[in-house]
């Protein structure tokens, strides 16, 4: 977790609620909820609480000066969730932008899920849900996306541009045929 995004969260935060005891108390209100249920997971509700509460009236990214573009690898927030999906601070590639909401897919640097990957060559059996993308300029680790996790989000859910695929790539294109392969998932196409 990035203490300064959390500082700077909670500083924003204090000045939404008008003291910082209120905050405070919100704060410790809230940790008392999760605590019993999602322990694991407490300072990541949280943050994601704080995010919310700060940006849930916005309308898109563009309304905290950002604006995005199909391609752009981001840092967001895509909130709690359920079983099986992926929730709270994680990196998505920008696929498409309609009406001020973008198509999303989550992705991961971490190595255990970059391994399960499916990969023509390297991991023909790996999981057909999970992309290798390799290394992107301006990510620092190889990445995989989680292909199943895909929607629609608002924009305002985007705390930072890190870096960004050319929609004319050749990954791009690899990125867009997979979704529509894993979108589409039928028992009988081979891979």
């Amino acid at each position: 977790m990035d203490r300064d995004l959390v500082r700077s969260l909670n500083d924003q935060a204090i000045a939404a609620a008008g003291s910082k005891e209120t905050w405070q108390g919100y704060l410790e209100h809230r940790k008392s909820i999760y605590e019993p249920y999602v322990h694991e997971n407490m300072e990541n509700n949280l943050v994601s609480e704080a995010n919310w509460l700060l940006r849930a009236q916005c309308l898109s990214a563009e309304e905290l000066g950002m604006f995005l573009h199909v391609g752009d690898v981001c840092f967001m927030d895509f909130g709690q969730a359920y079983i099986q999906e992926i929730g709270y601070q994680h990196f998505g590639i920008i696929m498409s932008i309609c009406r001020k909401k973008a198509l999303v897919i989550p992705m991961t640097s971490n190595p255990v899920q970059y391994a399960k990957a499916y990969d023509a060559k390297e991991n023909p059996r790996g999981k057909i849900h999970l992309m290798r993308l390799g290394e992107i300029p301006g990510l620092r680790y190889p990445s995989v996306l989680f292909l199943n996790d895909m929607k629609f989000v608002n924009t305002a859910r985007v705390i930072e541009v890190k870096a960004h695929v050319d929609v004319d790539s050749v990954l791009f294109r690899r990125i867009q045929q997979r979704m529509m392969q894993v979108m589409f998932l039928r028992d009988d196409i081979a891979w």
